[in-house]
């Protein structure tokens, strides 16, 4: 191959690369809004123990130990040094928003409820809202049939009359043998 060849080859190859490259700058944003519209599903992260506003305002002073578990669930901090003392804690994060930390300290006196402090709860209506913020819900079916709809079904099939069961014996047999 005679060398101006092999220089045109190269020239040529050479001014193609750059040419790639010098495309690639404009592929940057090309890729950042595909990378926008293509990201990866996160999950909503729900940590800890939810108590609700209105579980909450059913604490009473005096109540027994039981009670209050009964009442807002095995607590998630319960420290060896400080028995006295519970603690709910609560986090809910959810993509591209700042995490939410709710805490509930439950204080003992003995064996019964002295005091508690909560930070602002929701009520359980507001956070089951929260939960599907954000998310496209289709509205629910009517779960009821007209009596139009009930007639194309066929009419169920009558059970038949079980069989009567048969006398129970007037004695049974010993459960131990009398032999040793």
């Amino acid at each position: 191959m005679p060398d101006t060849v092999r220089f045109t080859v190269r020239t040529s190859l050479l001014m193609a690369i750059c040419a790639g490259l010098a495309g690639c700058a404009g592929f940057d944003s090309t890729t950042s809004r595909l990378a926008g519209i293509v990201t990866p599903y996160r999950i909503d992260i729900v940590q800890g123990n939810f108590v609700s506003s209105e579980q909450v305002a059913m604490l009473r002073p005096g109540m027994d130990r039981q009670q209050v578990r009964d009442l807002l669930g095995t607590p998630l901090l319960q420290s060896v040094f400080h028995s006295d003392r519970w603690d709910y804690i609560f986090t809910f994060q959810r993509k591209g928003e700042e995490p939410q930390l709710r805490k509930v300290t439950v204080f003992f006196k003995e064996s019964s409820l002295e005091r508690f402090e909560a930070d602002t709860l929701p009520s359980e209506a507001e956070f089951v809202a929260s939960l599907s913020k954000g998310r496209k819900v289709a509205a629910a079916p009517a779960l009821e049939a007209s009596e139009d709809a009930l007639k194309r079904f066929p009419a169920a099939a009558k059970a038949p009359e079980p069989k009567p069961l048969p006398p129970l014996p007037a004695s049974y047999p010993p459960l131990e043998s009398s032999t040793p």
